[in-house]
């Protein structure tokens, strides 16, 4: 059992973060204050190959894995871009992977390059609002017209959509009243996002505002069956696929945002003297903050883990909730104490951790919820009845 990354891991790494430190936490308050999204950075990402590191090598990625894919993202979170440099590239790392299993050839070519490369934007379009995170449960309905399907509906919390060409859209495809299982009669479509039968509305929101999160109205929006991922109705079911992965990237993008918070903590309690000693040297400041390494490293252990077993090809559902809800938790523990460290500096924008503290708190909603997760483990690990 090995508990170290090897020599090209800690290479990947060294490399981003070396890039980076291009972007000090003065560019990321930049562009949360003005709503601007970080193109800068995105770019520079692009240019050094990391859009493309778990895309396929036949379609222009590096052919990394999971495991890869979350040392980038928790580096560039730890950098202090927390979320807003995460979600910049977190849907172009990870999003295409039910193309990339289920997609037709001709669709691989045609998109996977242009993802891998950073020239194409795609945005994720599942929750509504009156479903959440009941999926089955969604309203918005494509209904086949030739070779065309025509979208009508409204999705809320899609990220990127205003900067994304393409948006992976779940859809119903068969009415309710006609299907044997709920999560049948869903379809999972590649389909276009800046045309005039759509409509975006950016969410006015709490925190990472560099990437804006959207309502979108589809209103007989005309989506190509060539662009339809895998079979008509089971979408669901390609949906799921991605999940683990999901859970994993975002488990390591949670970490990466405590491991910054705690940094600016530490440097804090060192520096900062009240009553003739530095404040690190109060047991009441510095064993929360003890406390918080601790839970860091746990959950780092359970993301390793978790994105081990993925890239074996192991089941691996029950590890990567767990890997989620346990950083989401460190994380904002570990981003909430650092503001405690601060004192009232904590609330002033010029030392950081206030920003940290608004995105690590999301963690613990989204993509999905600890509740959520938590009903995941009594059900599927403990095998208690399922309470929904």
């Amino acid at each position: 059992m090995d508990f170290e990354i090897t020599d090209e891991q800690q290479l990947i790494c060294d490399a981003v973060g070396k890039l980076c430190e291009g972007f000090p936490d003065e560019y990321w308050a930049r562009c949360d204050s003005e709503h601007e999204f970080p193109w800068d950075f995105y770019n520079a990402m692009a240019q050094a190959g990391w859009i493309g590191v778990a895309i396929p090598e036949a379609y222009g990625g590096s052919g990394r894995g999971i495991t890869e894919a979350s040392l980038v993202l928790e580096t560039v979170a730890a950098s202090g871009a927390a979320m807003n440099g995460a979600s910049a590239l977190h849907l172009s790392i990870f999003g295409m992977y039910p193309v990339v299993k289920h997609g037709s050839e001709d669709m691989k070519q045609k998109y996977l390059p242009r993802v891998a490369s950073g020239d194409l934007h795609v945005a994720f379009g599942v929750t509504e609002p009156n479903a959440g995170t009941d999926t089955a449960s969604i309203e918005t309905f494509a209904r086949r017209d030739g070779d065309n399907y025509l979208v009508r509906g409204r999705k809320v919390w899609t990220t990127k959509a205003q900067e994304s060409e393409r948006v992976l859209l779940l859809v119903r495809t068969t009415p309710k009243d006609q299907i044997e299982r709920r999560t049948d009669g869903l379809t999972l479509l590649l389909a276009e996002l800046q045309r005039d039968e759509v409509s975006i509305s950016p969410i006015d929101k709490t925190g990472r505002n560099a990437v804006a999160s959207c309502e979108v109205v589809y209103d007989d929006l005309p989506v190509a069956v060539t662009d339809r991922v895998g079979e008509e109705g089971k979408g669901f079911r390609y949906l799921l696929d991605g999940l683990n992965a999901e859970r994993i990237l975002v488990a390591a993008e949670a970490l990466g945002i405590g491991r910054a918070a705690l940094r600016r903590a530490v440097n804090y309690a060192n520096e900062r003297v009240v009553f003739n000693r530095p404040i690190g040297q109060n047991q009441g400041v510095a064993f929360p903050l003890a406390e918080a390494r601790i839970r860091l490293d746990a959950a780092e252990l359970m993301i390793r883990k978790a994105s081990w077993m993925l890239d074996a090809g192991m089941p691996c559902g029950a590890q990567a909730n767990m890997a989620k809800w346990l950083a989401a938790d460190a994380g904002f523990q570990a981003a909430d104490q650092a503001m405690q460290t601060h004192g009232g500096f904590g609330y002033a924008k010029e030392y950081h951790v206030e920003r940290y503290w608004r995105e690590a708190r999301m963690m613990r909603i989204a993509p999905i919820s600890q509740e959520m997760i938590l009903n995941y483990i009594t059900e599927h690990v403990l095998g208690l009845p399922r309470s929904y």
